[in-house]
């Protein structure tokens, strides 16, 4: 199904289907559906579940599941084969698109309600008007005329990551299943989330396994959270036929603030140790200046071989050593990816952070990109004085002695900047807002299923951060289609500025203001089959550290 990321950068939503009431050419009709789903002991008994958040299993097979959120499964949907074998036809024939951006990659055709062909126009006449009605008596939710409808096929490696459908009215998210025997080592299933103390997506407790005239549908609600699993058969494709119905909207908590990693300002080593660490070349005056002409121009750059060869040696033997402690971050609905626990880091990793946080590494980063990182980056303003400017200094100069022999009294008499009055004979001095440059840094594990989304993108409330990130242990083989890769793109929308490649040893500066956002692209199946050293699943190492003025 598509998510709700409709509003921003994602799929744009299907036009708003009405309830149509005109005789056309059909090749579906009401009569062929299941005639176990519209008995009347069959509506009442579900629809009585389904009020009461109850499970719910019938002889038909027909099943309501109750956790994690309430969702329904309808076997053998239409009765007659040879109606769901043309319907598969003619949506086959339909042109689709490629869509991929942070959460999904698919295809998709266009809004169902726009095509001619027999068999779509019977069952989107059956969904608009007779399901629909059905739908209103079991569920009890007021539903509106308003039906989207598209059909998706998903391919090797393709897959829709978490979210909970929240738009604009969906009331009621429906799937039809038209796919070949589907197995659970062939991926592809639909994914259920339960949700933490917080309302966040935190483990897949349910699987679907997409079945042939299996009817899903579910409410969408602020717990509905759930994925199209990535599709892992390289011969099959997930055909479907899906959308929503809409009604009155659910009222929604507010938003959760998750906490974040704690802001650090930096650390001080001994210059010596820098010049162990980082190339020479990256220290060099000369060079340091020519890469800024090149970051101005751009506002990213990625230096190659940063680290001194044996220092990104050791690093990267160390980064994948069995003594690291790695967790799991989520939540589902805004990244996947594995963070080394700092206190089971070996010492020259430590070694290695403390130098991207080290005093000397804020300022060389300014002399690298102009932004004031350090107090004693240069200051990049124009001096150039206007006639008006000098004559002003000129005029405030002759009254200098004039004014300071009424300092004293005006002092006294002055009103401080939160209303209050100076007591007589103290004079209160404003003071600067202390310069504090600070950095949130991390060590992240890469594997197959990681990912993040636009929603995990932070700023701090900072007008700019400055994006720095070394890879370690990358395939040499590593293409762009398996993912991993760092996408930026403009706020509200969808395209691409900028992508940062995994490479080993190479850091990425990206300076990025708060209507740029950023996400690790779904890392998929392909880069299993990329080489590794030693044994295990294939993974990328990297540190990521992000600065703010």
């Amino acid at each position: 199904m598509t998510s709700k990321r409709t509003d921003e950068n994602c799929v744009e939503p299907a036009k708003s289907g009405k309830k149509k009431r005109k005789t056309e050419p059909s090749g579906f009709v009401p009569n062929e559906v299941n005639p176990a789903y519209g008995e009347g002991n069959f509506k009442q008994l579900l629809g009585e579940a389904f009020r009461n958040q109850e499970s719910f299993e019938h002889e038909s097979g027909a099943t309501l599941l109750r956790y994690p959120f309430s969702c329904c499964i309808l076997p053998n949907f239409v009765k007659d084969d040879s109606h769901l074998k043309g319907l598969k036809d003619e949506l086959l024939d339909l042109p689709f698109e490629e869509k991929s951006n942070d959460l999904y990659k698919f295809q998709q055709s266009g809004a169902l309600q726009n095509v001619s062909s027999p068999h779509i126009i019977g069952l989107r006449n059956f969904l608009y008007e007779n399901f629909l009605a059905w739908l209103r008596k079991v569920t009890g939710i007021p539903l509106d005329d308003t039906v989207d409808m598209t059909c998706s096929k998903y391919n090797y490696t393709d897959s829709l990551l978490c979210h909970d459908d929240e738009l604009g009215g969906r009331r009621i998210a429906f799937i039809l299943y038209l796919v070949p025997p589907w197995e659970e080592k062939d991926g592809g299933a639909l994914d259920l989330f339960k949700v933490d103390e917080h309302g966040q997506p935190s483990q897949v407790v349910k699987s679907l396994l997409p079945k042939w005239n299996n009817f899903v549908f579910f409410e969408v609600t602020p717990v509905s959270f759930h994925q199209v699993a990535e599709v892992l058969a390289q011969d099959k494709c997930r055909l479907s036929v899906s959308g929503w119905f809409h009604g009155p909207p659910v009222d929604r908590p507010a938003p959760y603030v998750e906490p974040r990693l704690a802001l650090q300002s930096h650390c001080t080593l001994q210059e010596d140790e820098i010049f162990e660490w980082i190339s020479p070349l990256y220290l060099d005056p000369l060079s340091q200046s020519e890469i800024q002409d090149r970051f101005s121009d751009d506002s990213e750059i990625q230096l190659e071989n940063f680290l001194q060869k044996d220092k990104y040696e050791l690093v990267s033997k160390a980064v994948a050593s069995s003594d690291i402690r790695w967790q799991r971050i989520g939540p589902a609905n805004k990244r996947n990816y594995e963070r080394a626990d700092v206190s089971t880091l070996p010492q020259i990793l430590l070694d290695c952070l403390n130098v991207l946080r080290s005093e000397h590494m804020f300022l060389t980063l300014s002399n690298f990109t102009g932004l004031k990182l350090h107090e004693h980056a240069p200051n990049n303003d124009s001096d150039d004085d206007s006639d008006d400017d000098r004559d002003e200094r000129e005029e405030s100069s002759e009254e200098e002695a004039d004014k300071e022999s009424r300092d004293e009294d005006a002092t006294r008499n002055a009103n401080v900047a939160d209303g209050t009055e100076a007591e007589e004979g103290i004079v209160i001095v404003s003071k600067p807002t202390p310069y504090n440059p600070r950095c949130r840094a991390e060590v992240r594990r890469w594997s197959h299923g990681c990912y993040t989304l636009l929603h995990d993108t932070d700023t701090e409330g900072s007008e700019f951060a400055l994006d720095a990130v070394i890879h370690f242990g990358c395939p040499p083989d590593w293409q762009t289609h398996h993912g991993g890769y760092i996408s930026y793109i403009a706020k509200a929308e969808d395209e691409e500025l900028l992508s940062v490649s995994p490479e080993s040893n190479g850091l990425s500066l990206v300076y990025r203001d708060k209507e740029t956002l950023k996400f690790v692209k779904h890392l998929n199946h392909r880069f299993t089959e990329c080489s590794s050293e030693g044994d295990g699943e294939p993974a990328i190492y990297d540190i990521q550290l992000v600065y703010y003025e």
